[in-house]
């Protein structure tokens, strides 16, 4: 459970907030029900317009957002998000910008199918909560091709209805079939409130806050369009300011969600790299410990075999310090300078390499981009150390012309790129420095050293 530093939790941190939010908001409409000459409705279509087109593009990042998180992760929950609100922002598009646009006024069916998709885009919002599981890459397509497809039969039967659909009179009494609308509208902001409440309460996973105080906000819009009706499609009220309020913070739930997948994901990926190096580096040498320990058993000559076995427990133990190195930056539990500092402790303690780091403080690296540098710099080490003779290498991080940079350079043999084939190991680093689109070039020539360097992306 996480804990907060005052000793509350954060479930409880959260509840108060919302028991807060909830009372200032009721005290608000309460206001504004029983006491009339309070509501005010502004005919402002420009206004309307501008407020209609900023909650469609909010709505549409934030399925984006939620798809993206969906390609990582592959949950339901992703699923269910990105295509609600995909057809909460083609529903708004639609129905409500599109027909504007010309100075036109919206008619009957539009102004209905952009409640009516309002009301079926939250259908999916508040089912996302309560699904468990997680479903391959082509659901999501089928999802929002089967959505799409409902919008677009419900548009049809509206456009059909035609003239025999309610009036939306201002100077009328409000329909009851829009009452009725708006009521399910509100109860389903509702259930996604109390959804994504229980979901936080259960996982503490942080995009289910920001959801719940989405929902909260989108509520009371909800509840100021039933008490406080604004039938004129070109007027303004404090729904519309709530609605735009709550995309704003679903918003930022919706990026901060994101970036801890992508994060999460770099940090399993370079977990599992490690895994593979230490199958194939660290269990190597511990073979090669029992392979000598047995031939020791069966009668082998002591002297140069006790020397063999030494040899492999020595280069056993350094690669399990390497790992231990990659792991502890990979989790962040190590700075990326501590991490290099430590790592070259350990490639020139016997000696026969000296090493010089210099990392400017000004150069700020992604989580993704450290661990690829560290492990970039880890393999031109220990390329330098097996296979260039070198008796100084330099290690530099820094900023030239606005662009950051990361270069590995030694003093060693050379080699000519026509006479000799890159070795795994510099394939490796391509392969690292592609993974975070970034560039990488090497110089060697036979007797001068090599200097291997990689431009990060922008």
């Amino acid at each position: 459970m996480n804990v907060r530093h005052d000793d509350r939790d954060d479930f409880q941190a959260w509840l108060a907030g919302e028991i807060l939010l909830i009372g200032l908001l009721g005290a608000s409409l309460a206001l504004f029900v029983t006491n009339r000459h309070l509501q005010t409705e502004v005919y402002l279509p420009n206004l309307r317009l501008v407020l209609q087109t900023v909650a469609a593009f909010a709505a549409g990042i934030i399925a984006v957002l939620a798809g993206v998180r969906y390609a990582v992760e592959g949950r339901r929950l992703d699923l269910l998000l990105s295509t609600g609100f995909l057809v909460a922002s083609a529903s708004t598009s639609a129905f409500s910008i599109l027909p504007a646009l010309n100075g036109h006024p919206i008619h009957r069916p539009e102004a209905w199918a952009a409640i009516v998709g309002r009301t079926y885009s939250w259908v999916f919002i508040a089912t996302a909560p309560f699904v468990r599981g997680r479903s391959g890459p082509r659901a999501l397509a089928n999802a929002i091709a089967f959505a799409l497809i409902g919008l677009l039969a419900m548009w049809l039967v509206l456009r059909s209805a035609g003239s025999s659909l309610p009036a939306l009179d201002p100077h009328g009494e409000t329909p009851f079939a829009l009452t009725s609308l708006l009521s399910a509208l509100a109860l389903l902001n509702l259930l996604a409130l109390v959804g994504f409440g229980k979901r936080f309460f259960e996982r503490r996973e942080d995009l289910d806050r920001w959801l719940a105080l989405g929902a909260t906000l989108m509520l009371f819009a909800s509840l100021h369009y039933i008490f406080t009706p604004v039938l004129a499609t070109s007027s303004v009220s404090r729904g519309d300011f709530l609605r735009l309020l709550a995309y704003g913070l679903l918003l930022v739930g919706a990026w901060r969600a994101i970036s801890f997948a992508v994060f999460g994901r770099a940090v399993a990926e370079e977990r599992a790299r490690v895994a593979r190096e230490i199958h194939d580096g660290l269990a190597q040498y511990l073979f090669a410990v029992s392979t000598h320990a047995t031939m020791l058993e069966q009668g082998a000559p002591p002297e140069p075999t006790i020397a063999k076995l030494k040899e492999a427990a020595t280069a056993a133990q350094q690669e399990a310090r390497y790992a231990i190195l990659a792991l502890s930056t990979a989790a962040g539990n190590a700075t990326l300078d501590a991490a290099l500092r430590r790592y070259i402790e350990f490639v020139t303690a016997d000696g026969q390499l000296e090493v010089d780091v210099e990392i400017d403080p000004a150069v700020r690296l992604a989580p993704d981009e450290q661990i690829e540098v560290f492990r970039i710099v880890q393999e031109g080490l220990a390329n330098v150390r097996k296979h260039a003779n070198a008796r100084r290498a330099e290690v530099e991080i820094g900023l030239r012309d606005g662009e950051r940079f990361v270069s590995v350079r030694d003093d060693g043999a050379g080699f000519d790129g026509q006479a000799t084939a890159a070795g795994q190991g510099l394939k490796n680093i391509r392969a690292r420095t592609e993974s975070i689109e970034g560039g990488f070039s090497l110089t060697s020539r036979p007797g001068v050293g090599t200097a291997l360097e990689v431009v990060l992306r922008a």
